[in-house]
């Protein structure tokens, strides 16, 4: 009978078992393999090279550009995200007229796909977009020509869209996780008290730790995998200015052909996560490092 039964819940989980194995383990496995070898994606036939491909990214100069680039976008968007988010949260759960409203308003850029986002952020950062004509308007005279074409401008000009486009979401989760906050913890503050900012400090912040560190895991592997936004508006362009670890391997690997080397740089990308999630984890959790 038993063995009737695992046949049976075997059989209802063949179908993503072989899903799972074709379009995830398999691919894993062969990626980890390519990347110690010269494969085109071309040709199959294929050399090891050992940690040439790794020791190539630390001496590539445009690599070392996009690893710059992506860290700066984590380290302000991470943050700038999580904070207008918890504020858009603390505000939802404070009372306000016309909450629901508020709510699907700053969810809405998060169920828009992110071409269609970055085409219309491309068109009000153009040189006679809606952007130029306002900051005209009102008196900052600035040159009228796109905020993406010049390499002071574009990756910051991407990092607003990106917050904006981000911030809905997360305040969605910050909702979720201060709706979940026992109300009697704020009565019996009120009745001892406490101001806004000490129940802020002590009751709700402390509480809300597991919703901030989900946030902060998750914000920071999406930011790291910047993609979308890079290759719809920029190309990485100009002069390599908003060029992304992402982009640049999509690009050598799919264009250049060099599979070896951008499987390289996409595990060299997968440790960085995974170091900087587990350092987040323990930092966030008040565990010693």
């Amino acid at each position: 009978m038993k063995r009737t039964k695992v046949s049976t819940v075997f059989l209802f989980l063949l179908p993503w078992l072989v899903s799972f194995a074709v379009f995830t383990a398999y691919p894993l496995i062969f990626s980890i393999f390519v990347s110690f070898t010269d494969y085109s994606g071309l040709n199959p036939k294929m050399t090891l090279v050992g940690m040439k491909n790794y020791l190539r990214a630390f001496s590539d100069p445009v690599f070392l550009k996009a690893l710059t680039n992506t860290f700066i976008f984590v380290l302000i968007t991470v943050p700038a995200t999580t904070v207008i988010s918890l504020f858009l949260g603390l505000l939802l759960t404070s009372g306000i007229k016309l909450k629901r409203l508020f709510q699907a308003g700053f969810f809405l850029p998060s169920v828009i796909s992110m071409v269609v986002i970055s085409m219309i952020w491309l068109y009000i950062y153009s040189a006679t977009g809606p952007l130029n004509l306002l900051l005209n308007s009102i008196g900052i005279r600035i040159p009228m020509q796109s905020w993406l074409s010049s390499a002071k401008t574009a990756l910051g000009s991407i990092m607003v869209m990106d917050i904006w486009s981000a911030v809905g979401y997360y305040t969605v989760l910050f909702v979720a996780g201060l709706q979940s906050i026992p109300i009697q913890l704020y009565e019996a503050a009120k009745i001892d008290g406490a101001t806004k900012w000490q129940t802020i400090k002590g009751i709700t912040l402390p509480l809300l730790k597991p919703t901030v560190l989900f946030v902060i895991s998750i914000n920071s592997i999406r930011s790291f995998q910047i993609f979308t936004e890079i290759f719809t508006l920029t190309g990485g362009g100009p002069a390599n200015s908003t060029q992304t670890i992402v982009h640049y391997l999509y690009d050598t690997s799919f264009r250049k052909f060099e599979m070896g080397y951008g499987s390289a740089m996409a595990y060299i990308l997968f440790v960085i996560i995974l170091v900087i999630t587990l350092l987040q984890r323990k930092i966030l959790k008040g565990e010693q490092l």
